[in-house]
């Protein structure tokens, strides 16, 4: 006697037979995605301006390169992965409820705190932008201690503003309360 195909228990069947599954299409568009990101970076790489003349072996151009490239042949990978039959499993440990309903004050909120930091970043400087949209997204996602997030988004948006624009030479906006110290120009 035969041992009859195992079916998984939410596949539908009919007249005994397990039907085929659905096609993982949204696996196939976030891979098709990510390939497409991967070229774009590769074509847009092309097109960052080299100074003449620059000393540097590793020019402005190898990590955009290289990103990119690594975004291609991972997303191709996962696209041939898919096609063999691999597909990710749910996790069960996500601590969300699904049947919820959306927030929309909360997204609401978050698409101020973005859209602000859009207009602050030239007009108040790079830190003080941070510092917004810091302490404006843990406010809207429901921290108890506001100044505490502006605090630490000051913090951040100073530490990269020195980052970038005192070690690294690039021109991050200073604003108005920083123009006037040296170290945060680019």
């Amino acid at each position: 006697m035969t041992s009859p195909i195992p079916v998984p228990p939410d596949a539908p069947t009919s007249g005994g037979t397990p039907s085929r599954a659905r096609p993982p299409v949204g696996e196939f568009v976030f891979a098709g995605i990510c390939a497409a990101l991967g070229v774009y970076t590769i074509v847009g790489a092309g097109f960052i301006r080299v100074p003449p003349g620059s000393a540097s072996v590793l020019g402005p151009r190898v990590f955009p390169y290289a990103v990119g490239a690594l975004l291609l042949v991972a997303s191709l990978v996962v696209i041939g992965q898919v096609l063999r039959g691999h597909r990710g499993t749910p996790d069960d440990g996500e601590d969300i409820d699904p049947d919820a309903p959306t927030d929309w004050l909360t997204v609401a909120k978050l698409v101020v705190c973005f859209s602000t930091q859009l207009v602050l970043i030239e007009s108040a400087g790079w830190p003080v932008a941070v510092a917004v949209l810091f302490a404006g997204a843990a406010w809207s996602l429901g921290a108890k201690r506001w100044w505490v997030a502006l605090a630490a988004g000051a913090g951040l948006g100073l530490v990269t503003q020195l980052v970038f624009g005192a070690w690294l030479g690039l021109s991050l906006p200073a604003g108005p309360l920083l123009d006037w110290i040296p170290i945060f120009h680019g």
